[in-house]
């Protein structure tokens, strides 16, 4: 007997959940009917509804990939000034101490 696990397409897992929830069939039915350990269905059921929750906030992933992409730009304006500062710096110095 080999203890290979068996793979659902992504489909398939979509078939599965569909029949419980727009026909109401009872999880126990559909598990016995596709071989499934009832705590699959549970885990497949569990991450449809979090992609579901994924798809709808798309609009405020949007917003916030704007945001960060607004920082990172400014955190590149500030480490370009600050080296230019720094660079500066360095030159007074070296200026300063060969005068004296």
């Amino acid at each position: 007997m080999s203890n290979s696990r068996r793979k659902f397409s992504a489909e398939q897992k979509v078939r599965i959940l569909r029949e419980n929830l727009e026909n109401q069939i009872p999880v126990s039915t559909i598990c016995e009917r596709y071989q499934i350990h009832p705590n699959v269905f549970y885990r497949w059921k569990k991450q449809l509804f979090e992609g579901a929750l994924a798809s709808f906030s798309d609009k405020k992933k949007k917003s916030s990939d704007a945001k960060i992409h607004l920082l990172e730009k400014k955190l590149r304006e500030r480490d370009k000034v600050i080296s230019e500062i720094v660079s500066e710096n360095i030159e007074l110095k070296k200026n300063l101490n060969g005068e004296i």
